[in-house]
Order: structure tokens, then sequence, then C-alpha cells
């Protein structure tokens, strides 16, 4: 294990371990089991293509343009409250506990969900496309390695996230835990949603 890589990872680690609106989605599809592994691969797998894209130069160009972010931001933030309203209505409803004994989201609609808490997200493209883009081409010949440590700790992450939350499962046999999940999800998108248009 090189330098590079190692700063790569400990760098992408420090970034991704923040809850946002994309972790608590996958924690709570965790906590169902329901599309654990699809769900953690294709948000490694956007990270890591996303990374590679900023160290190849991508990151500059969104620098440049910050409009394109400004469409994001707007959009992103509109998605956040819808989330938000629909968390709010299970918690006061309890139908969370009802859909993770009954009704199964489908794995498209899982996709398409996290596809937006991860494409309508300006600080993803922040993070990984102009951060973690900007920081590998620093590293000269080990840009790549720098990379490659970034897409592990991604990957990394999201599949201890995804499974790790079986660990929890006893606890979200109760309604209540269910809950207290879903008021915590409705504040967090809530809140970044508000901060979102705040900028």
């Amino acid at each position: 294990m090189t330098q590079h890589f190692l700063t790569g990872f400990l760098t992408s680690a420090a970034l991704i371990v923040a809850i946002g609106g994309q972790n608590a989605y996958v924690l709570r599809q965790g906590l169902r089991r329901e599309h654990a592994l699809p769900l953690a691969l294709f948000c490694s797998g956007t990270d890591t293509v996303l990374i590679f894209a900023g160290i190849a130069g991508l990151g500059a160009l969104i620098s440049s343009d910050p409009s394109l972010l400004e469409v994001v931001r707007y959009g992103g933030a509109a998605f956040l409250f819808w989330y938000a309203v629909a968390a709010a209505r299970r918690a006061l409803h309890g139908e969370a506990l009802a859909m993770a004994d009954g009704e199964r989201v489908t794995l498209g609609r899982a996709l398409l969900t996290c596809g937006a808490f991860t494409f309508l997200n300006p600080h993803v493209y922040l993070d990984t496309v102009v951060l973690l883009g900007s920081l590998g081409s620093q590293q000269g010949d080990g840009r790549w390695e720098f990379g490659a440590g970034a897409a592990l700790a991604s990957v990394t992450w999201f599949l201890l996230l995804a499974y790790g939350a079986r660990l929890l499962v006893p606890v979200f046999a109760k309604p209540a835990a269910w809950r207290v999940l879903d008021t915590g999800v409705a504040v967090l998108m809530f809140s970044l949603g508000t901060m979102l248009i705040l900028g």
C-alpha cells in the first residue's frame, strides 16, 4: 500500500462518513434488508466514476462554471423536502413497519431514489469531482493510486453501512424505533434542503 493510496483512502473516508441523505437512505434500506448490495455498489460505483473523472480534469470544468451546481442545488433541495414530508408521514402513521413487513420497494425504484439522493446533491460533485479530483491531480504520477484508495474507501463504507445495518434489526422490530428513525430522517432531509437553499 503506497502513501498515495493511503492518503486517498483516508481523505475519501473523512468526506463520505458524514451522514447525509444518501447514507440515511442506504441505512434504511439495509435495515429493511432490501437491495442492500445493489445500492452499496451503485453508491460506491458512482463515487468511483466521479472521483476518477475529477482526477482526469472534470473538477476544473465544474469549478469554472458555478451555474451548473446552482441547477443541481435547487433541484436537490426540492427532492429533499419531498422526501422529508414522506418520512414525516411514515413517522406519524407508522407506515414504515408495515412496509418493512409487507410491501417491498422494487429494485428499480430503490435505485432511482438513491440516484436522486446522489445526483441532486451538489456536495457530491464538490466532494468527489472537485475536492478529491484536485487533491488527486496534485499527486503527480501517484494520482491514480490516490483515486484507487479513495474509491476503496467508498466501497468499504457503503458495504459496511448496508450490511452493518442488519445488526440493528432487532432494535427496529419495534414500531416505535421505526417512528424515531423516520422522524430523524425527516428532520435531516429538511435541514439538508434548507442548507442547500441558503447556500
